[in-house]
């Protein structure tokens, strides 16, 4: 067992206050003054309140991967992914996927398993993201893209994603978690 440098266990930092920022679509930036236990200093942290998310790993019954390739402004490239998106209001992780899948990609299955949900980025965002497999999903719709989306949908066999992974040709990280509880991922 690794021996932590400081004795004890961490502490949570009071919150002293908060002040929200104006909402920016996807997230809505909170400012946090919090006192730090060890120090007793007093700093101010940027948090942002980010709804739900969820991606699927989709396999068609000849277990290939579904994956959508769409443009991503952060990166400023076209990426490789599955599909996902964010939970609306109210929503069920669960329904969020069979709409995401749907609507993405035009595929829909009955044979869903729930794979676990992850932390995207606790540092400073407030949310998860629920990872889904979908097995068995075949072309039943037509795509239903949001206005800001503009994807591309293909397939790459089961047995090729994990040096797709390893040479960057899929590197989102979030994917990659969701691949993670489906495929063996370690270089050989």
């Amino acid at each position: 067992m690794a021996k932590d440098e400081h004795s004890g266990a961490p502490r949570a930092w009071p919150r002293l206050a908060s002040e929200h920022a104006p909402h920016m679509m996807i997230f809505r930036p909170r400012w946090d003054t919090l006192r730090n236990p060890r120090t007793d200093e007093v700093l101010k942290r940027l948090v942002l309140e980010t709804p739900d998310w969820v991606n699927v790993v989709a396999l068609t019954p000849a277990r290939e991967l579904i994956v959508v390739r769409q443009f991503r402004f952060g990166s400023d490239s076209i990426t490789t992914e599955i599909p996902g998106g964010v939970i609306d209001p109210g929503e069920e992780h669960a329904a969020a996927a069979r709409r995401e899948l749907r609507e993405e990609t035009g595929y829909t299955t009955t044979r869903w398993t729930y794979l676990g949900a992850v932390e995207p980025n606790p540092a400073f965002h407030t949310n998860l993201c629920h990872h889904w497999l979908a097995e068995g999903a075949e072309r039943t719709h037509e795509l239903e893209l949001d206005r800001g989306e503009d994807i591309v949908i293909g397939t790459i066999p089961l047995d090729l994603v994990p040096a797709q992974v390893r040479s960057g040709a899929i590197r989102h990280a979030l994917v990659i978690t969701a691949l993670s509880h489906v495929l063996d991922l370690r270089s050989r």
